[in-house]
């Protein structure tokens, strides 16, 4: 599932997240940007974080409950929908793999 699949996939593809691209964003950024893009929507509003933090796992939980938003998705994105960085690497060694993405969803509570 691409990133862009993932805002079709949330409740039933009924409502069309907001994404915050978080990638390559390492705590607590993803979740700054998460809240702070919170702030900009309502009740019932979806919000999508992707991160290539493995905090974000637990930070984006962690901090939906405390603000009475909620959880409704959250998988790893397939590899290979990347956003891709070109960039030159010698023959003799094989580029390192890319971090895992994870999509979070979050429907905004109160």
């Amino acid at each position: 599932m691409s990133p862009d699949d993932a805002t079709d996939a949330v409740a039933g593809g009924a409502r069309e997240p907001v994404v915050v691209d978080a990638r390559g964003l390492r705590c607590p950024v993803p979740v700054i940007r998460l809240a702070a893009a919170a702030r900009e929507r309502g009740t019932g509003d979806l919000l999508t974080v992707w991160s290539t933090d493995p905090a974000a796992r637990l930070d984006v939980p962690a901090w939906a409950r405390m603000r009475g938003h909620r959880v409704v998705d959250e998988h790893e994105v397939a590899e290979g929908h990347e956003v891709a960085q070109e960039r030159d690497v010698p023959q003799e060694r094989e580029p390192a793999a890319a971090p895992s993405v994870w999509a979070i969803t979050v429907e905004l509570g109160r």
